[in-house]
């Protein structure tokens, strides 16, 4: 299959997964309201994707707004390397969350099959830390699949559209952010307010 079709088959078969991709959004500002922070990891291409979202959320999206913190996990060479060296690559993602992460923060896991040991591990910490977690995933979710608060698995055997429709999933949260923290949100709801009292 040429590789538009088949994104737009996996799109077509995504759909079911819009309410939860509305409620996940909203669960991520919720928290980035209550002064908590989004935690992201992933390996590889789904590396990419998680410092994605989190420079998304410290820089800016669409709206000029607040920063907002956010941390991906897989971003910090030295950490990655000294952990990797001295616990194992398997913690390299879990140990660094249960230095920053509190309880009501959010981490994000990337993982197209569901099975990378490091995002396992830092599933694992997260819950025992109250931490909500959110798999983005792929395939049938892999060893992954029932470990998390909500997960978004992607109904697609291709990593590349798996990652593909994860860039669609981190940028309609980012959309939620953007709504919730744009400086013009106020003058925006009270223009919607005053428009609704002139056609009553």
């Amino acid at each position: 299959m040429k590789p538009i079709g088949e994104l737009i088959d996996v799109l077509t078969k995504t759909q079911q997964l819009e309410p939860l991709i509305h409620r996940t959004g909203r669960i991520i500002v919720d928290c980035l309201k209550r002064g908590g922070k989004l935690f992201s990891c992933g390996n590889g291409g789904s590396a990419a994707g998680a410092m994605h979202l989190a420079q998304e959320l410290v820089g800016s999206y669409k709206a000029n707004r607040r920063a907002l913190p956010a941390i991906c996990l897989n971003s910090d060479v030295n950490a990655l390397t000294c952990i990797g060296n001295d616990y194992g690559f398997d913690q390299v993602f879990a140990r660094p969350l249960s230095a920053f992460a509190r309880p009501g923060d959010v981490l994000v896991g990337f993982s197209t099959s569901g099975n990378s040991p490091n995002v396992l591990a830092a599933f694992a910490a997260a819950k025992t830390m109250n931490v909500t977690t959110l798999l983005l995933g792929g395939r049938e979710g892999g060893r992954a699949r029932g470990m998390c608060d909500y997960e978004l698995i992607v109904p697609s055997q291709n990593t590349a559209r798996i990652q593909e429709v994860h860039t669609l999933i981190l940028h309609a949260w980012l959309d939620h952010v953007d709504l919730e923290f744009s400086p013009n949100r106020t003058n925006q709801t009270n223009r919607i307010g005053q428009a609704e009292i002139a056609l009553a």
